[in-house]
């Protein structure tokens, strides 16, 4: 049973309370860009698994039904429970690995290039790691652990995940000893020299413990949340390309042609000698760091949020027709989603053409009626008609008006009604 759909609205409320919590507390562990990115990272993830979920799952049943060495009962507790702990194992390795090879952080270090920490941070999810990540998970299936009980357990894994990406609990006792908790996570994501690459594990902290790769959150080490080669843009596609994008030049620029292939699968930061030498990286001094802002007036942040729970709007929609809709709508949908992210990062990094790309998206967005028509539901379509006009015309509304105020001198003060 796959539990994420059924969180999705439980996540939001979640990040309201916590929202609620910063006000309270006087704190600032958000910002309307970061959280929209990420959360456009994970609807971008989301759109991409629904395309993409079947080679994880396939390669899974293949080997349960063909190289399985037992077959445990699906009925039987202690078989879900240990493949609990075996999936958290597997997972460790899979996590730990996509910190020490650098085509694996390539995919993973989507995860990491937040600079705030807080619950859309756990949100924040790779499009590209399923190229790897069935490889880890096919042990569970040769020791017999069903699909069911796979699928099962794995959504639990990935939902207690999502509490601990928060900067409001501080260490819970005894439980630091056992559990991956809110502490001993934001080590996992700072960029600390002392706390980098270290407590991987999903839901127990004992691989770390057993495995060396375990640190304390050291209140006298305030966390620097990030990675150390700023994502420093709003772009969800970029964020998925950046470091696929640095292995590639660095590929191409290297002239021994055995260092253009051993690359992706080396040590992460691993560069060629050639490259490194007329290509050098600066390390990043952590007390020069600040975290990457562009200046934004509030009616075009109110803009692009709006726009953005269209977004989760359209990603909500995909994962409860996936099922019964054709491969076509999925990919139009998925190419819906990117694009439309895509201008909105554009619009967060106030490109000087974003306003022009963001009309092309609003005229891109006709395609969505072939989307509604796939449910094949007759009485949609006329529905899809009229909402996507009038959400058009809202739109160029919101956008004339947020031009307006932009370009209105500041300190004036709006006429006085009649």
């Amino acid at each position: 049973m796959d539990l994420i759909l059924l969180a999705v609205p439980f996540f939001f409320v979640l990040i309201a309370v916590e929202l609620a919590a910063d006000r309270v507390r006087g704190q600032r562990n958000y910002t309307l860009a970061d959280s929209i990115n990420s959360l456009s990272t994970g609807a971008l993830s989301t759109s991409t698994g629904l395309l993409t979920k079947g080679l994880g799952l396939l390669t899974y049943a293949l080997a349960f039904e063909h190289l399985a060495l037992l077959r445990l009962p699906a009925q039987a507790w202690w078989v879900w429970l240990l493949a609990f702990v075996l999936y958290d194992f597997c997972y460790y390795w899979l996590h730990r690995l996509g910190h020490e090879r650098n085509v694996l952080w390539a995919a993973h270090s989507v995860h990491h290039q937040s600079e705030e920490y807080n619950l859309t941070t756990a949100l924040r999810q790779t499009s590209s790691g399923f190229i790897f990540s069935w490889i880890f998970y096919l042990p569970l299936a040769l020791v017999g652990v069903p699909p069911v009980v796979f699928i099962t357990v794995a959504s639990l894994n990935l939902l207690y995940q999502f509490w601990v990406h928060t900067r409001h609990i501080a260490k819970l006792g005894w439980l630091e000893w056992v559990l991956i908790t809110p502490s001993n996570h934001r080590v996992h994501h700072a960029q600390n020299p002392a706390y980098l690459d270290r407590n991987y594990g999903g839901v127990f902290i004992l691989w770390d413990r057993l495995f060396g790769t375990y640190q304390e959150e050291d209140p006298a080490e305030p966390v620097v949340f990030g990675v150390t080669t700023p994502l420093a843009s709003w772009n969800p596609l970029w964020a998925n390309l950046q470091f696929y994008a640095q292995l590639w030049h660095d590929a191409r620029r290297a002239g021994n042609v055995w260092d253009k292939l051993r690359i992706w699968f080396m040590p992460t930061g691993w560069r060629p000698a050639d490259v490194a030498a007329r290509y050098p990286h600066g390390k990043q001094d952590l007390v020069l760091f600040r975290k990457f802002e562009v200046a934004l007036g509030r009616p075009q942040q109110a803009y692009v949020a709006a726009q953005f729970v269209v977004y989760l709007a359209l990603g909500s929609y995909l994962m409860g027709v996936a099922e019964r809709v054709p491969t076509a709508a999925l990919v139009l949908g998925w190419l819906l989603m990117a694009f439309g992210l895509f201008v909105l990062g554009t619009l967060l990094e106030n490109r000087p053409w974003a306003t022009r790309l963001e009309l092309v998206r609003l005229v891109a967005s006709a395609p969505a009626l072939y989307l509604a028509g796939a449910s094949g539901l007759a009485v949609v379509v006329p529905l899809a008609w009229f909402l996507l006009v009038a959400y058009g015309l809202l739109s160029l509304w919101g956008l004339g008006l947020v031009r307006r105020l932009a370009l209105r001198p500041q300190g004036a003060e709006a006429p006085a009604q009649p």
